[in-house]
């Protein structure tokens, strides 16, 4: 996606707040030197970062006698961007605070573009997204794919989570079957699972499939999260707050309703968060969105995205086939010969419409 052209007030205001957060930053750093003189910091030390709170991140201890509590931190002006899951070097200061000397390579790291076409980091060190959509707000299989194309980009492995399986009826039954379904042809891992507003986890032993008091399909959950760090993505009132809520019964999780007149989900987080499973996994959730934009990536990665085209590229007649009306374009025999759903090839095509118009309303914004 273009960036857009500033005019001159905006480049000045652009660069009015810029020396405001050198300034900032500036007497940061002259407070961290007058600690660090007056011995006020400790040693340095591994932590995880589990919340970002404007200037101030929340890191947890990952050893020494502090191992496992919350300190506020300030974060030296040398580092880049820091988010959810990131494991940093920092030192602890007076009553629960610190400072962030350096951050430890990721393992991987979650990324959408914001409104201005720049990559804006979501989570680090993520093994698993769980993509979440429930039968309300009506799930869009454009998005749940969206997520997909995401996840394959970064080489995080997808999991579909089908929620609020309590309100499937005669009438939505049957698409959304189908469309689990399409996915779990394709090997993607699916789960099914029901948390209703009333229920409280009693404990972790208590879950079991199929109970009557709605808690279905919140064991198979566990087992998949147990030991590893997984982020929840998906649209605003699917209910993953309230899936946290019930796996993390302690914890105080603000959940939404849906909105009466759309059916669509309002925003209850406001901060991607990381939280301890008891079965020694980590789970962070994002903040819900409805759109998942994928204007930074380019044909060849969008088709890379959908894992059943992969065998198929590269054997079209022409070179630069875009897979719309060619002849013997190997993805549209692929079609016709079953092996990849009309279905994904719509979805396919409507991603790769909307980041050209959103790239051509780039540059006419540039103009």
């Amino acid at each position: 996606m273009a960036k857009r052209k500033l005019n001159r007030r905006q480049k000045w205001r652009v660069e009015k707040v810029q020396e405001e957060r050198t300034q900032r930053a500036q007497k940061r750093e002259r407070d961290i030197s007058r600690q660090l003189q007056a011995g006020d910091l400790s040693a340095e030390q591994e932590g995880i970062v589990i919340a970002h709170f404007g200037q101030l991140l929340s890191v947890e201890a990952l050893e020494g006698e502090d191992k496992g509590k919350i300190h506020s931190c300030h974060v030296r002006a040398n580092i880049e961007s820091l988010v959810t899951g990131d494991r940093v070097i920092w030192r602890a200061g007076k009553d629960f605070t610190g400072v962030i000397e350096a951050r430890l390579e990721r393992e991987t790291i979650l990324q959408r573009p914001d409104n201005f076409g720049n990559l804006k980091p979501v989570a680090a060190n993520i093994d698993y997204i769980v993509i979440v959509i429930a039968p309300e707000p009506e799930p869009f299989q454009g998005l749940v794919d969206r997520y997909i194309v995401a996840a394959e980009t970064v080489g995080i492995p997808p999991v579909i989570l089908l929620n609020k399986t309590d309100l499937l009826t005669d009438e939505n039954r049957k698409p959304i079957d189908e469309m689990m379904e399409l996915y779990e042809s394709l090997g993607y891992h699916t789960i099914r699972a029901s948390v209703k507003p009333s229920y409280v986890m009693a404990s972790q032993e208590d879950c079991s499939d199929g109970d009557s008091s709605g808690n279905e399909g919140m064991s198979e959950l566990l087992d998949w999260l147990d030991e590893h760090t997984s982020v929840f993505v998906g649209q605003s009132g699917v209910g993953k707050s309230s899936l946290i809520q019930a796996l993390l019964p302690e914890h105080d999780i603000r959940v939404g309703a849906l909105s009466e007149n759309t059916r669509k989900g309002t925003h209850t987080t406001t901060t991607a968060k990381l939280f301890h499973l008891p079965s020694g996994g980590d789970l962070v959730d994002s903040p819900g969105i409805r759109e998942f934009g994928l204007w930074h990536i380019g044909e060849q990665e969008l088709l890379e995205g959908f894992i059943e085209f992969r065998p198929h590229l590269g054997f079209c007649r022409f070179r630069d086939c875009h897979h719309e009306k060619e002849p013997n374009c190997a993805i549209i025999g692929a079609v016709a010969s079953g092996e990849i759903s009309e279905r994904r090839m719509e979805s396919y095509r409507r991603i790769k419409h909307a980041i050209k118009d959103q790239n051509e309303r780039g540059l006419m914004l540039r103009d």
